[in-house]
């Protein structure tokens, strides 16, 4: 059991650490409106990350029979997605943000919201899953519905782990920071999520 759950954080890190389209936003919205926002943001990718891992131990092959039947559409849709979501940010003006104390109606569930959006739609993250669930050895025919369980529970918690570190020690800079300086943080953050959509859509339509 206790291998299981070391297996099931270290897989939750793995899937979180990278600095992707989810890492940059959580960093650009710690920053812009406070912790609890970046916080929210992880919230909605690992939620995401969760229902994936969920249907990778359990509804496996079906779901990569649609992938596989359907993977222009889906990685040519996930990449403009990705794409137009950073040309938000990029455009986005830290000044208009909500500050740490402000409480707005549905902000911090609008965050997690278009986190979870961005993150479920791309569905390739399963085979990342089942790279990783082979590397770890994390499940097998013969684990029991109880360990499962508990496996998925530890993904989730390695997951929820970097999220909070992440925000931690974003928002520690925080007050070094000017509008500017957010600014351009913002621009960098949007150039960088609209660059890794742009890559994602000149490799769907040149496979």
């Amino acid at each position: 059991m206790l291998e299981i759950i070391i297996k099931g954080i270290l897989i939750g890190l793995c899937i979180s650490v990278p600095l992707g389209p989810i890492g940059m936003l959580t960093i650009q919205r710690t920053l812009n409106k406070g912790p609890k926002y970046g916080i929210a943001t992880g919230l909605g990718a690992t939620l995401s990350d969760l229902i994936y891992t969920i249907v990778t131990l359990f509804f496996l092959s079906f779901v990569l029979d649609i992938i596989e039947e359907n993977r222009f559409v889906i990685q040519l849709v996930g990449s403009l997605v990705v794409v137009f979501f950073g040309y938000y940010i990029f455009k986005s003006n830290p000044i208009t943000q909500p500050k740490p104390n402000e409480l707005l109606k549905h902000s911090l569930l609008s965050d997690f919201a278009t986190s979870f959006g961005l993150t479920f739609s791309n569905p390739l993250v399963l085979f990342v899953l089942i790279a990783l669930f082979a590397r770890f050895e994390f499940i097998g025919n013969k684990t029991t519905l109880f360990v499962s369980v508990c496996g998925i529970l530890s993904i989730l918690g390695g997951a929820l782990l970097w999220w909070n570190l992440l925000t931690f020690l974003v928002s520690r800079f925080k007050n070094r920071l000017n509008i500017r300086e957010l600014r351009i943080i913002n621009q960098i953050t949007g150039f960088i999520i609209m660059l890794i959509g742009s890559v994602g859509l000149i490799f769907s339509l040149v496979e």
